[in-house]
C-alpha cells in the first residue's frame, strides 16, 4: 500500500503593518488561517517560533510581483524576511508569487458575508491562506 505523505507548511503574507499567518492541515492538503502578527523587530522570531511549535517543515512567504512580473520594494522586504528566518528555523523557506492574493482573499471574504470592517481584522490571514493554498495546490507531492 502506497501512502501519500505530505508535509506541514506555514504560509506568510508579509505586510508593512501586519503579517498574516496560515497553516496547512496535518496532511498538507488544506490551508487554514492561524493568526495575524504585528510587523516589527520581533515578528521574525515569532514566525520561527510558530514554525517550530507547529512542526512546519516549509515556510511559504508571499513574494509580491507587479502584474508585468517585475519586483518592487515590497518584494525586497519578503526576501529580507526569508534571509532573516533562514538561520532561525530548520524549515525550508520558499518565496511564492502572491500576485492578486489580497484581491482574491477580499472577494472570498465578501462572498462569505464579511463587511469591510470585519475584513480588515482578518484580511492578512486570508491572504496567507491563499498564498499557502496556491503553493499546496501547485505541489501536490510536497
Amino acid at each position: 500500500m502506497v501512502t501519500d505523505i505530505r508535509i506541514r507548511a506555514l504560509g506568510i503574507d508579509p505586510g508593512a503593518a501586519r503579517i498574516g499567518v496560515a497553516l496547512s492541515d496535518d496532511i498538507g492538503f488544506m490551508a487554514h488561517p492561524l493568526q495575524t502578527l504585528q510587523t516589527g523587530k520581533e515578528s521574525v522570531a515569532q514566525i520561527a517560533a510558530i514554525a517550530t511549535e507547529k512542526a512546519s517543515q516549509v515556510i511559504v512567504i508571499g513574494l509580491p510581483r507587479n502584474m508585468n512580473g517585475s519586483y518592487g520594494p515590497a518584494a525586497e522586504k519578503s526576501r529580507e524576511l526569508a534571509s532573516l528566518l533562514t538561520p532561525l528555523t530548520t524549515a525550508k523557506i520558499i518565496l511564492w508569487d502572491e500576485r492578486l492574493t489580497t484581491a482574491m482573499a477580499t472577494k472570498q471574504l465578501q462572498l462569505a458575508g464579511r463587511n469591510t470592517r470585519e475584513q480588515r481584522l482578518i484580511i492578512d490571514q486570508a491572504a496567507a491562506v491563499q498564498i499557502l493554498q496556491d503553493w499546496l495546490d501547485a505541489n501536490p507531492a510536497a
